[in-house]
């Protein structure tokens, strides 16, 4: 389920802009996802944008959007910026998209969102779409200890280089230009099952976790150093066979 807020006020793009690993002047080519970090670099929340009749709107996990909202009123300080809840619901798809719905940046798999006054969802699997195409999802692979890059972010269009400071941007950017990533998600081969958040090991050594599965694939987020053989997640043989 997914919370809409709007936010408006004179202030509303310069406040947003300043908080989020996106640049909000990609509103005019539709969806911007994005996310919130804290100063440590590390993730508070991801979520799409969209603007419509002069406001912003900000679509988010429900489980996540009050501590999103209490988070934007405490940077919001003496800035015009007003944010409230909506009416407005979610539809989602794969098919042909029905007018005025805006495709998923993230990936062309993830097909079209639409904001209207119904919720509705056409029946596609999901979890094998992220699973196929390692698309992380809030509280499951995004969790507190995420660092966004490691998440795929550059990948999932949810964070832009050039777009100025925002909360968490020097360690971000640290990591894009003078590290290179030893840890982060990826699509691996499972065969059997086993619970989300269960431990991967390789050789008796802890390698990685395990998330969403299916089709005897899964989302991992793994130690690249010890992910080159076959591991094990409480039974499950797990294999992670990189491009």
């Amino acid at each position: 389920m997914r919370t809409i807020h709007q936010i408006t006020g004179s202030d509303a793009h310069s406040f947003l802009q300043g908080l989020i690993t996106n640049d909000l002047a990609k509103l005019d080519q539709g969806l911007v996802y994005t996310a919130m970090l804290t100063p440590q670099g590390k993730y508070l929340a991801d979520f799409f944008v969209f603007e419509r009749d002069g406001a912003l709107h900000i679509d988010a996990a429900d489980s996540i959007s009050l501590g999103l909202v209490q988070r934007l009123n405490m940077y919001r300080l003496r800035a015009d910026v007003q944010i409230a809840p909506t009416d407005l619901q979610l539809s989602r798809g794969t098919g042909t998209p029905p007018a005025g719905a805006m495709a998923d940046p993230r990936h062309p798999a993830m097909g079209w969102r639409l904001y209207g006054a119904e919720a509705g969802d056409d029946g596609t699997d999901w979890d094998a779409l992220r699973v196929a195409h390692c698309i992380p999802e809030t509280g499951i692979e995004l969790t507190p200890d995420t660092f966004i890059l490691e998440a795929g972010f550059e990948r999932l269009n949810g964070v832009d280089y050039r777009k100025g400071c925002y909360v968490g941007q020097e360690v971000t950017a640290r990591m894009k230009h003078k590290t290179e990533l030893r840890k982060g998600l990826a699509t691996v081969q499972v065969d059997g099952a086993a619970p989300v958040g269960t431990e991967i090991t390789a050789g008796g050594k802890a390698a990685g976790t395990l998330y969403t599965q299916s089709g005897g694939r899964g989302i991992a987020y793994l130690r690249f150093d010890r992910a080159g053989s076959p591991m094990d997640a409480a039974g499950a043989t797990v294999t992670y066979a990189p491009d």
